[in-house]
């Protein structure tokens, strides 16, 4: 499957998911009417890109807001990029004064076995 750009709206966030070299990018708003549908071929790239294992990836999360079905789609995500066995990393990005960006990367943090790294960046 080729990459997958999709230029970012008031209600969907910028998406950025390249073969070469193997990368994942989300940031913005993701507050879709449909998250399922929204994800749903994101989820579809992760599946056949990610098949073998053993190929590194970067994932960047740098979101400013997201709603609950988006948390939703997002842990379903990362919880198969963690079931490809890749070398994965996940760079959560939050505003310093976000707290609640801060805690949703944590909580990610603790229930997906794949490496965070939280960074603050100026809000």
């Amino acid at each position: 499957m080729s990459s997958i750009h999709l230029t970012g709206t008031s209600k969907t966030p910028d998406i950025q998911f390249h073969t070469e070299p193997l990368s994942m990018s989300i940031s913005g708003r993701s507050i879709p009417e449909n998250s399922i549908e929204f994800y749903q071929p994101l989820l579809d790239w992760v599946e056949q890109n990610l098949q073998d294992g053993g190929t590194a990836i970067d994932i960047s999360i740098r979101l400013e807001y997201f709603n609950t079905s988006s948390s939703k789609c997002i842990m379903d995500l990362l919880k198969r990029v963690e079931k490809s066995q890749n070398d994965a990393t996940v760079l959560w990005y939050y505003e310093e004064e976000d707290e609640d960006m801060l805690e949703a990367g944590e909580d990610y943090n603790a229930i997906i076995d794949i490496p965070f790294k939280l960074i603050a960046t100026p809000g």
